[in-house]
């Protein structure tokens, strides 16, 4: 989608880790700051597809991967960036990254997926964040409230500035001025839904960087994810930005 990106992590020396890392340099991200550990495998996931309906079941493999250290070269790789985006897949890694983007007033991006068993740990999380955008089920899980909306308001006052909770083919549902909005999913010919949800992270960020509305970015993103569950395979599908900057003022009228 054309936004300079670069990776900060670990990988093991093995297979899986090449896979990895050779996919990164072919879509031009920077890996300066990707350490590869020995005696380590590398986090991989299998996952079932049933194109009937375009749903999949994943089975991931979490490997055995220490912490980050943060040395001199990666402090300084996120000092320079415009958005730290992250997961709680590992959740030292996350609030430490947090914590340090916090500091050098990096804009703070979080997946709202994974969670920990303790939470006041997914809390704590959520409040350093100042972009949470969360699957269908984490919104609920973490704030206890018993609705969507409930739960965005509570979670909206907990700090982030744009709190956003994707549901697949039932659209997305945002905190707007203190209100929950709904937007109406894009039609689609869906045949797998796998990296739908981090394609639209990564299109809601490519279109915030550019300076879009909320309401643009959210646009952007669900088009973006709606295109690639036409194709089989977690980036196959992932389009262009002038692709999918043309097919989204043909539908809405509106000019980027």
């Amino acid at each position: 989608l054309g936004i300079k990106t670069a990776y900060i992590g670990n990988l093991g020396e093995d297979s899986i880790g090449d896979t990895i890392l050779d996919e990164f340099k072919r879509e031009g991200v920077d890996v300066s700051c990707v350490t590869r550990l020995p005696n380590v495998q590398s986090l991989s996931s299998y996952v079932m597809i049933n194109t009937a309906n375009g749903t999949r079941t994943k089975f991931p493999f979490r490997g055995n991967i220490p912490p980050i250290v943060w040395d001199g070269q990666k402090k300084e790789m996120l000092r320079q960036a415009k958005v730290l985006h992250l997961d709680g897949t590992n959740y030292e890694n996350a609030v430490n990254a947090a914590k340090l983007a916090k500091e050098y007033g990096v804009t703070v991006s979080l997946d709202g997926c994974s969670r920990q068993q303790d939470n006041d740990k997914n809390k704590f999380l959520a409040s350093m964040v100042d972009i949470l955008i969360m699957n269908a089920v984490y919104p609920t899980a973490v704030s206890g409230k018993a609705t969507i909306e409930e739960s965005l308001l509570e979670i909206s006052t907990w700090g982030p500035k744009i709190v956003t909770s994707t549901a697949g083919r039932d659209g997305v549902y945002a905190v707007i001025d203190n209100s929950v909005y709904h937007f109406k999913a894009y039609e689609a010919k869906v045949v797998d839904t796998t990296g739908a949800g981090d394609v639209f992270h990564g299109a809601f960020l490519a279109a915030y960087v550019r300076g879009k509305s909320l309401n643009e970015c959210i646009g952007i993103a669900q088009l973006t994810a709606a295109i690639k569950c036409e194709q089989i395979g977690g980036r196959t599908g992932i389009t262009d930005w002038q692709t999918v900057e043309n097919k989204y003022m043909s539908l809405t009228g509106t000019r980027l």
